[in-house]
């Protein structure tokens, strides 16, 4: 089975290696003292604290692979010459939304990192594949999941500072 490539900002990169030290080190040591805090109460068939364990255990190990994979195949986004002729990977892009009639920020960024809760859209969502390669004073149309269809115009494409990058 061929591994999806996942696009990474430096960030993005930062906190999967660091995310994957924490899970191979601090909470795998966690773990393995949950276990045998456990398995000193006795039989092993009616221990919960035992099985809560080996479940945190199994749940931290399908993390760690999880990780793994995104650092084994990722791409990383070259902020270095960057330019914001045409909305990329790594930009933020300020839109503004016709139907609520205000604009709003969003850093196009890789999969993996797509938060929108912190403005993070990824370049597979639906307003993502829509901007992408677009430029100031473009307007698209994104059709959302419930079926509506969302206007918006592109107003700046920037490269991001340091405080807009979460």
């Amino acid at each position: 089975m061929e591994e999806k490539i996942t696009h990474l900002t430096k960030e993005g990169l930062r906190y999967y290696q660091n995310l994957l030290a924490e899970i191979k080190g601090k909470r795998a040591l966690e773990i393995a003292k949950r276990i045998e805090d456990a398995r000193s109460f006795g039989d092993l068939s009616e221990n919960s604290e035992y099985d809560e364990a080996k479940a945190a255990q199994a749940m931290n190990e399908a993390e760690r692979i999880r990780i793994e994979s995104i650092l084994k195949n990722y791409v990383l986004i070259d902020d270095t010459n960057l330019s914001t002729d045409e909305v990329r990977l790594g930009l933020v892009v300020t839109l503004y939304d016709y139907e609520f009639e205000e604009e709003v920020d969003y850093y196009l960024v890789g999969s993996s990192e797509a938060n929108p809760l912190e403005g993070k859209i990824s370049n597979e969502s639906p307003v993502g594949q829509a901007i992408l390669g677009k430029k100031v004073g473009d307007e698209v149309e994104v059709k959302t999941p419930g079926g509506d269809i969302v206007k918006y115009r592109i107003v700046d494409i920037k490269i991001p500072e340091k405080k807009d990058v979460v």
